[in-house]
């Protein structure tokens, strides 16, 4: 492959699959900063490695499982650095809200991802690339390496913990 056509085939997947991977990162992480520096060391990877890659999708699923465990390898970097990981960071939002439902989505998303956190990472993973990262229970099992009928079983038992650990009437739901 030459240069012009790697460069070509590089951002064609930079484009189609960073809205992915950004939203996975940023999940695991809980900072923004950590996930867009965890996506350039990941495309930094599949630069090296482009032309390795039959399709787009095994590029895709590849670059998933690089991000999942440079995120990881981040928030265990983070932990041994600093023990006070357990603090929620977002960025502001503005929006025409009252003061009142602002606090109660932030409440909720802190409750949210509170409850995220407790799951084991065989159940977190799989409910987050569904919803956050809108992949489909084939595009899952292929990231993770498990079979479609195991991500549906994942997926249900994690919204079944979440349930148990967010009852209803607790979070605020715009």
């Amino acid at each position: 492959m030459d240069d012009k056509t790697k460069k070509d085939y590089f951002e064609k997947l930079y484009n189609e699959i960073f809205p992915v991977v950004i939203k996975v990162s940023y999940h695991v992480t809980k900072d923004m900063d950590a996930a867009q520096d965890v996506c350039q060391d990941a495309f930094i990877k599949l630069y090296h490695r482009v032309d390795t890659f039959q399709s787009v999708e095994d590029a895709k699923y590849w670059l998933i499982r690089v991000v999942k465990n440079l995120s990881f390898n981040y928030l265990e970097h983070e932990k041994v650095k600093n023990r006070a990981f357990d603090k929620i960071k977002h960025k502001p939002s503005f929006s025409d809200d009252t003061g009142e439902k602002e606090l109660l989505k932030k409440d909720a998303v802190e409750k949210v991802n509170q409850a995220l956190d407790q799951l084991p990472e065989n159940l977190k993973a799989p409910l987050v690339l569904r919803e956050f990262g809108g992949m489909n229970y084939k595009e899952i099992g292929a990231a993770l390496g498990i079979s479609e009928s195991n991500v549906k079983i994942r997926i249900f038992r994690a919204r079944e913990a979440l349930g148990k650990l967010l009852p209803v009437g607790e979070v605020y739901v715009p």
